[in-house]
């Protein structure tokens, strides 16, 4: 069994770590009946939401925004948490559990850092498959919002 502690680099006092799923964010952005997916610059390779890890001391809401600044370009506006999921097996690389938002955004969109490019499609026309469990975000959803268009 291997030595389940790190040293703190400070005092040299040994500090019991843990193995913990990573925190992430995922982010919905739409316009209309259209959402925002990238393409993935680094493997698993594909089409997904934008997104990533959430970094120490950065809450999750403005690490939904910098996410979206750095792979898409836009500016967030009007965001709200949608879901979180947590399904061990939802990422190959770890054990992620993600955060979702929803949100619009201001801007001209454009692919930038993990994001080989950013486009708009259609709720109705995703390509497929997409990356991780974002297909299962998005038909959540989809059921989630027309759910909501009938009460207003």
């Amino acid at each position: 069994m291997s030595d389940q502690h790190l040293q703190c680099p400070n005092c040299g006092t040994k500090v019991q770590t843990y193995r913990n799923p990573f925190p992430t964010v995922d982010i919905i952005i739409t316009r209309g009946q259209e959402v925002v997916l990238i393409e993935r610059k680094n493997p698993p390779f594909g089409w997904a939401l934008p997104g990533g890890f959430v970094d120490y001391g950065e809450s999750l809401e403005t690490a939904a925004a910098r996410e979206a600044l750095e792979e898409t370009g836009l500016r967030l506006k009007e965001v709200r948490q949608f879901r979180a999921y947590s399904d061990p097996g939802r990422d190959p690389r770890q054990h992620n559990i993600s955060f979702v938002f929803a949100a619009s955004a201001a801007g001209n969109l454009e692919g930038g850092d993990d994001a080989a490019r950013a486009a708009w499609f259609p709720l109705e026309a995703l390509p497929s498959p997409l990356c991780f469990d974002h297909g299962q975000i998005l038909k959540d959803y989809r059921i989630w919002s027309a759910s909501n268009e009938v009460g207003r």
